[in-house]
């Protein structure tokens, strides 16, 4: 799906059609720039709310109503952001990672700071390396695709028991599983993606508002893969207060 016409500046063609590598290229660089603000304002809505010491008034009630709005959010996001004014697409991503700093929040609090600090930079490595994995294999990973989903639901399944088991057996399984499958679908989403991008980029659909709405959607899936691995990881190696 790449085509590279060479380096050229942007210019309007009928829909404001794009030159392909540097549109390709302006797309990820936004997608990785909305994931890493997304990531920074769920961290600092987490810490306005153990600062203030809100965090400790909320009800469990609150706290499943966040978690059904945040479920909500993602999926209205993933239907509707190519059909949604870009602004509005942008706005939403950045109410979903702050609402999400309920979920991080009750997280720090759980965890010592020094197992969130490791967690968090092997999860960062992780994400790095597989990430260019994407970005740079000539394997078309879309072969995974029945693999992840069947992984995905398989994980939430063993989730779900293990609320009614408790098992620390099981709890370490899903620890390791979640980190493997979510390294392995950082790869895969960053390919996926990239051809996105390129698609774009190729002229047709290519328009400001296709990019930024493209931006938007790569940067949800990247900072979902994101927080996923770094949850599994610090549940794996964190220590609890």
């Amino acid at each position: 799906m790449a085509l590279h016409r060479g380096n050229q500046n942007w210019q309007q063609v009928g829909q404001n059609t794009f030159p392909s590598v540097d549109t390709a290229r302006a797309i990820m660089t936004q997608v990785y720039l909305l994931m890493m603000m997304g990531l920074a304002t769920t961290a600092g809505a987490a810490f306005i709310l153990i600062e203030t010491g809100f965090i400790e008034t909320v009800s469990p009630l609150v706290v499943l109503g966040a978690f059904l709005v945040e479920l909500g959010l993602v999926f209205w996001l993933s239907l509707r952001v190519f059909k949604m004014n870009p602004t509005q697409a942008v706005v939403l991503f950045f109410a979903y990672s702050a609402l999400n700093g309920i979920t991080f929040a009750l997280l720090f609090l759980a965890y010592t700071a020094g197992s969130i600090v490791t967690a968090f930079v092997s999860a960062s490595a992780l994400f790095a390396a597989m990430s260019i994995v994407g970005a740079t294999t000539k394997m078309d990973l879309t072969r995974f695709r029945t693999f992840f989903l069947m992984g995905l639901i398989g994980l939430l399944i063993a989730i779900v028991v293990n609320i009614f088991l408790a098992s620390s057996a099981l709890e370490l399984v899903i620890s390791v599983f979640g980190v493997l499958l979510f390294t392995g679908l950082t790869a895969y989403d960053t390919q996926r993606i990239g051809r996105m991008a390129q698609e774009v980029s190729m002229g047709g659909s290519g328009t400001r508002a296709m990019a930024t709405r493209v931006s938007v959607i790569g940067a949800l899936i990247l900072y979902l893969d994101f927080v996923n691995l770094f949850i599994f990881m610090l549940r794996l190696v964190g220590d609890r207060r």
